[in-house]
């Protein structure tokens, strides 16, 4: 059997529809519509409804269906608009809801019943689906209702107002309201709702700011801004789209109550910034700090007010005349002051490192105004390690030393500081009256760790030197003893003698002093034994930087043990052989440098309560016709007495001008090979250039004058380690 094409015949009879078939069917779908909205879903026949608009659109009248339903929808909610619009306050957003949550389940049911025309022909003709078009109907014909949509707003807006100042409203109805709008779609909520919720916002903002600002300080103002934005926050978890509206509410909040009030809020008088932080508020300052953050440049302003009023403070400070004359209160006050900003920045700015480095700069700039600073920094740390910091552990004293530290930061002439620092480090050693060699060693490594092993590589061979001293001393003794010539060479003397390398130390011009006999026998006998062992040194004795132990014995047999310097030991033990002399005496017997000698006689004769010698004329200064005599009635509750030297007056001014002179010396190489260490490295630079990269590489120590670059420069030009470009004078090049 052959197979072949199958074929599909037409009905041999024609099927005919009934030309009134879409007008009736339309018309038991339509009343069933209306009895849905009538809430009468009850006697229909959800399965004979579904199979009626299955059929209208099987046959082709989809779009019948799909505009009656939108006439139907209209109808109805033209209807429901006129009811609502009837209600006022409350039982309008009561009868908004009601209506609301009626149509939502109508239009499910609908749309079940009319599934097969949104699977098919809504989806053929692009159409918008039977729900969506039942939400975009209500929102039309009903929310956007003139009459409907301005009253909607404005009850919303009253109760939220009356919220606002304190009453209690029925949040559900509002929440209703909101989720609603967002049901309706994000754009219905914001357009419709948000945008003149937060226009409304702002003014109630607007014009509280003023009345807060008028009325209350800065810390009231503060808790009430804090407290609004709390609220606003609350609120928009309770019943608005906290997603949408919450970062907006409180952008608006922000910017009226403090972004606009930034300025004067801050600089109030007597409660502002620097109110809060002269009377230590930390609570309020914290929470100016968490408020500011929140707005645009509300931190850089808060930052940019502490440094100027750290940097005013600290002017005053350095630049007090009666600060200066102590340098230990001095910077003591400088310690004092960063301890309570540093608290401030931690305790109430959250440890931020802005902030900080706002007070570090603030601190830099004040600190270095005063010339002086690297020497009085360095006259606090002496004091702190001779006299002790008395009921301190050593934790404590580590942090004391770490706080000075950070002044030693801050100083752009470092250099200037070691020289001080190396001055009364000597003194210390040399004296023994250091109180603990740990904080010594402690204090030299922070200082390593800043400035590196160069600018400590002098002071540890200090303390090496006194180490070595010891050891040498003790040889010296030994060779003594077994020699049998310990009593002949020292003649009872305790002598201690402390070897110091050239260079190491503060150098000393060597001062002339004729030393007693008994001395001068056990320092010779010091020098033999030392230069024996160790060939091919230079010993040379420095007088003016020992110090010296004597028993002395005073009328009624009084015995003191007078710790003097060597100068004063001279003078002293002159009065052995005579009661009294003359001025010029003592000067030609121990030819002591006139300026020193007059200064150990005041420290002996004019100063009361140390008055081992008697002056004639009385007087606090000393002349050339000066007599001098022993004391014999001088008396102490102390057994040791230590006599100081008067301190040197003009003397001390050219001392400080000669080690401004020495720092400015040594400076010339340091400059000299940083130049020349840019140049090798580049070969050709020009002025500028070479005038910041030295700049750059030796702000660790101290901050170069331009100029003196420059004269560093045309002194290596000279002796032709550089020379300048032919072709353009402003650059350098480097010769090999």
């Amino acid at each position: 059997m052959k197979k072949g094409p199958i074929k599909i015949e037409p009905f041999r009879h024609p099927v005919t529809v009934d030309p009134q078939y879409a007008d009736k069917t339309w018309k038991v779908l339509e009343d069933a519509i209306r009895e849905i909205h009538n809430q009468n879903a009850s006697g229909l026949s959800f399965e004979e409804l579904y199979r009626n608009a299955y059929n209208m659109v099987l046959h082709k009248y989809g779009p019948r269906l799909y505009e009656g339903l939108i006439r139907t929808l209209t109808a109805h909610l033209t209807e429901v608009a006129k009811k609502i619009e009837e209600k006022e306050g409350a039982p309008f957003l009561r009868e908004l809801k009601k209506r609301w949550d009626e149509h939502t389940k109508s239009s499910q049911m609908i749309r079940d019943i009319l599934m097969y025309m949104d699977r098919t022909f809504v989806v053929q003709q692009q159409k918008t689906p039977v729900f969506t078009l039942g939400l975009e109907l209500w929102r039309d014909v009903v929310v956007r209702n003139r009459a409907i949509s301005e009253r909607l707003l404005s009850i919303v807006s009253s109760l939220i107002m009356k919220e606002r100042q304190g009453e209690v409203i029925e949040r559900g109805l509002i929440k209703s309201v909101t989720q609603m709008l967002v049901e309706l779609g994000h754009a219905v909520y914001v357009e419709d709702f948000e945008k003149p919720f937060l226009a409304a916002a702002a003014e109630f903002y607007r014009k509280e700011a003023q009345e807060y600002i008028s009325s209350s300080d800065c810390p009231e103002y503060l808790r009430k801004a804090e407290a609004r934005l709390g609220e606003e926050a609350e609120r928009c978890g309770a019943y608005l789209e906290a997603a949408s509206t919450e970062p907006k509410i409180t952008r608006v909040v922000e910017t009226e109550l403090l972004k606009a009030q930034m300025t004067p809020l801050l600089e109030m008088e007597h409660s502002g910034l620097i109110a809060l932080m002269r009377d230590d508020k930390f609570d309020d300052l914290s929470r100016l700090y968490c408020l500011m953050r929140r707005v645009d440049n509300g931190l850089a302003t808060v930052r940019t007010m502490l440094c100027e009023h750290v940097k005013e403070v600290g002017r005053a400070l350095v630049s007090d005349p009666e600060r200066s004359k102590d340098p230990v209160e001095y910077v003591q006050a400088l310690l004092d002051m960063r301890d309570k900003y540093e608290r401030i920045i931690t305790q109430a700015f959250a440890d931020d490192k802005t902030f900080r480095n706002a007070l570090n700069q603030a601190f830099e700039h004040f600190v270095n105004l005063n010339v002086r600073s690297p020497e009085f920094i360095s006259l606090f740390i002496d004091d702190k390690l001779r006299r002790g910091i008395k009921g301190l552990s050593d934790t404590d004293v580590e942090g004391v030393l770490d706080k000075v530290m950070a002044l030693f930061r801050y100083l752009q002439e470092k250099d200037v500081f070691e020289k001080y620092y190396k001055q009364h480090l000597a003194k210390r050693l040399l004296s023994g009256r250091t109180t603990s060699d740990d904080a010594e060693r402690n204090l030299l490594v922070k200082l390593k760790t800043e400035c590196g092993y160069q600018f400590t590589s002098k002071l540890e061979s200090m303390f090496t030197d006194i180490k070595t001293s010891r050891d040498t001393m003790a040889d010296f003794r030994n060779r003594l003893t077994e020699t049998g010539k310990l009593e002949a060479e020292l003649g009872g003397i305790d002598l201690q003698v402390q070897v110091l390398t050239t260079g190491s130390w503060p150098t000393q011009a060597p001062s002339k002093c004729n030393l007693p006999r008994e001395l001068e026998t056990a320092c010779e006998s010091f020098r033999t034994f030392y230069l024996s062992t160790h060939s091919g040194r230079r010993l040379t004795f420095q007088p003016n930087m020992g110090t010296a132990d004597l028993r002395a014995v005073f009328g009624g047999g009084r015995r003191h043990e007078l710790n003097v310097s060597t100068y004063q030991m001279c003078v002293l033990l002159l009065f052995n052989e005579a009661d009294s002399l003359s001025y010029r005496d003592i000067a030609q017997a121990t030819e002591i440098p006139t300026p020193d000698l007059k200064r150990a006689l005041q420290s002996l004769a004019c100063v009361k309560g140390r008055n081992v010698l008697r002056k004639e004329p009385a007087g606090k200064d000393v002349a050339d016709s000066d007599v001098f005599f022993f004391n014999d009635k001088f008396t102490s509750k102390l057994i040791k007495v230590k006599i100081s030297t008067v301190a040197a007056t003009k003397e001390g001014e050219s001392e400080k001008a000669e080690t401004r002179q020495k720092v400015e010396e040594d400076r010339k190489p340091q400059i000299e090979a940083a130049i020349v260490r840019i140049m090798k490295a580049r070969q050709r630079l020009d002025h500028n250039t070479i005038i910041t990269e030295v700049t750059r590489q030796l702000q660790a120590r101290f901050v170069p004058n331009p100029a003196t670059i420059k004269k560093r420069i045309e002194s290596l030009i000279e002796r032709e380690f550089l020379a300048r470009d032919g072709n353009d004078r402003k650059f350098y090049t480097y010769l090999a």
